[in-house]
C-alpha cells in the first residue's frame, strides 16, 4: 500500500525556517519523481521543489522559493525533506508531498501536480510577521 505522510508544518515568524518531512513507504522511490507542492484556499496547488529518487542530481525548483529552500532525500529511510529558510508571508499554506512515475529527463514534468500519482495529506505552515 502506497502510503506518504508529511511532517514538521507549523508557525514561525517571517524570516525563520522549518523542516518538512515526508514518509513513504509501499513503492520504490527510485522510479519515481518526489516533489513538494504548496495550495493555500481557493487556488491550485503549485510546485514547490522536486527530485528524482533514481538521482538526486534531477533536482528542480519554482523561482519564488530557488536559493531559500533545500530538497533532498534519505534513502535510508526513504524519506523527502524539505528545508525551508528566509521564510516570508507568502509561503503560508498546506504543504504536500507527492509521487509521480516520470523518467529523469523529463524533469519540467515533475513540476506540474497533474503528473503526480500519490499524495499525501499535507501539513500546514503557518508564517507571521
Amino acid at each position: 500500500q502506497v502510503q506518504l505522510k508529511e511532517s514538521g508544518g507549523g508557525s514561525v515568524e517571517v524570516g525563520g525556517s522549518l523542516v518538512l518531512s515526508c514518509a513513504t513507504s509501499g513503492f520504490a522511490i527510485g522510479d519515481f519523481y518526489l516533489g513538494w507542492f504548496h495550495q493555500v484556499p481557493g487556488k491550485q496547488r503549485t510546485a514547490v521543489a522536486s527530485v528524482y529518487g533514481g538521482g538526486p542530481e534531477f533536482t528542480r525548483y519554482a523561482d519564488s522559493v530557488r536559493g531559500r529552500f533545500t530538497i533532498s532525500l534519505d534513502t535510508a529511510r526513504n524519506t523527502l525533506v524539505l528545508d525551508m529558510t528566509g521564510l516570508k508571508a507568502d509561503d503560508t499554506g498546506m504543504y504536500y508531498c507527492g509521487a509521480a512515475r516520470i523518467p529523469p529527463w523529463e524533469g519540467s514534468r515533475s513540476l506540474n501536480p497533474q503528473n503526480y500519482d500519490y499524495w499525501g495529506q499535507g501539513t500546514q505552515v503557518t508564517v507571521s510577521s
